[in-house]
Formats: structure tokens, sequence, C-alpha cells
């Protein structure tokens, strides 16, 4: 009787994962398929993937690229939400929930019609074309959802916990940093974990911001690989770019997955 009432639930998750993860398991099968027009013609292989490493710099070029983007986005982000959480779950300042307000508000301006502007901001500081400067735009756009997240899970901590540090001679700091930080752990790698994804997997940002070739990001030099001969797309190799891309996100996120549950549930299980 469990069982059956349970069905529907079985039913309708099985069918998500399967919608989810089609694309993903489609492509990796394109990637060591025989298909024409790509270096694997015959049989299964790995001869897609050869292409990838061979590809301008090599993958390993762009994937380490987009390694220090994306970790440089996750520190920064990190830092600034934690410092913004903290102040606006702990302080109470005149214009606090206005100046929140407008931090959110940022979130309804379209990001793509920003990046001219921070292009020409970045070439007056002399970051342009850089992966820090790429790295310092992509931490701004995920620092109101961050800062939000932040404080919601700050507030979910008993303030009690706070005061008993400052009674045993915390500062403010210490307390934040050896008090509240392990307490918020489910919202830190939760936002690290979007600003990780975030910056691996945007485009259009350092495709407006980067002009060095050896500086491109993997999703940058697989959209670049997609090499005409003839007519001809190399879909081979594009997909094997795509597994390569798609891989540490799954890996991520299949290791970190209750720790992102608990940080977006934290706000909801305040009090």
């Amino acid at each position: 009787m469990a069982l059956f009432r349970r069905t529907p639930y079985y039913v309708l998750t099985g069918g998500l994962a399967v919608i989810f993860l089609f694309p993903l398991v489609w492509a990796a099968t394109a990637s060591v398929s025989p298909h024409a027009g790509t270096a694997q013609t015959h049989g299964w292989g790995l001869a897609n993937y050869v292409t990838l490493a061979n590809y301008q710099a090599g993958v390993g070029r762009y994937l380490l690229n987009s390694a220090i983007v994306s970790g440089l986005t996750v520190l920064v982000t990190l830092l600034a939400s934690v410092l913004g959480g903290y102040a606006f779950a702990t302080y109470r300042f005149p214009g606090r929930n206005v100046l929140f307000l407008l931090i959110l508000a940022i979130l309804m301006v379209p990001y793509a019609t920003l990046l001219i502007p921070l292009y020409v901001l970045l070439n007056q500081l002399g970051l342009q074309n850089s992966l820090a400067g790429l790295a310092l735009v992509l931490s701004m756009f995920q620092l109101p959802f961050a800062t939000f997240l932040m404080r919601i899970s700050f507030e979910a901590v008993p303030a009690e916990l706070r005061e008993a540090a400052l009674i045993d001679g915390c500062g403010s700091v210490r307390a934040l940093w050896h008090v509240l930080l392990p307490a918020v752990k489910p919202g830190l790698i939760t936002v690290g974990l979007f600003a990780f994804l975030a910056a691996w997997n945007d485009f259009i940002t350092p495709l407006v911001l980067i002009s060095d070739s050896g500086k491109l990001p993997l999703p940058l030099a697989v959209a670049n690989m997609r090499q005409q001969v003839m007519g001809i797309v190399d879909y081979g190799a594009t997909e094997a770019g795509v597994v390569v891309l798609a891989l540490p996100c799954v890996l991520l996120f299949l290791a970190l997955q209750r720790y992102y549950v608990r940080g977006f549930m934290s706000g909801a299980l305040k009090g």
C-alpha cells in the first residue's frame, strides 16, 4: 500500500531525471560514436577527445583558464557575500533594508546590458582581456543572490550563539570566523557552487571581455571548435567538449547536493 502511494512520486522524479539526463547521455554517446565528418569515422573510440586535446593551445590550457576564472569568482563572491550577509543579518543601521533592496534590484537588470560599460571600465583599470578582470565581473553578477542567501543563512543561526561568543571574549571578526561560519556551512557551499557553475559555464561575458585566444575559457574554445570544412561541422569534437565542460559540474553537484539542499532550506527553517 505504501509503495502504491509513492508510485506517483517515483514516476515524476524518474521522468524528470530522464528529461535532464538525456541530453548529457546523448552528448557522451555522440562523442565516442562513429560519425562522418569527425575524427571518429569508424568504430567507437576517443578520437574526438584527441582532436579536442590538440585544438590550438590545447584543452588543458582552456581548462586551466576556466579553473582560474571559476576559482577567483568563487573566492571573491564568498568573501564579499559573507561580509555583506553578516552585516545585514547582525547589525542594525539606518537604511539597512533600503540598501538591501537596492542590492537585490540589481537582479532585475539584464547583465548583458552592463558588459560594454564594464568593458570600458576594465580597460581604464588595466584589467581588460585578463582572467582577473573577467572573474571580478562574474563575481559582481553573483553578489546580489549570494548576499541574499548568506543573509538568510546567518539569520537562521540563533542570536544566542554569537552573543555567547562575544561574552567569552571574541570580537565580531573572531565570532564570525570561529563560530558563525561553521554554522552556515551549507549556505557557504551553496553560494560557492552557484558561483562556480555560473563562472564555469558563462559564454557571453568572456566573449565580450576576452580577446586573446590563449586566455579563452573552455566554453568559448568549444564554440570556436565548430570549424566548418566544406560546410561540415565537427560535431564529434564539439560533443566531446560539451562532456568535458559538464563533467566537473555534475561531479561537484553530486558531491555537494546535501549541502546545496540544506543551504536553500536554511531560511525556511528559521524559528
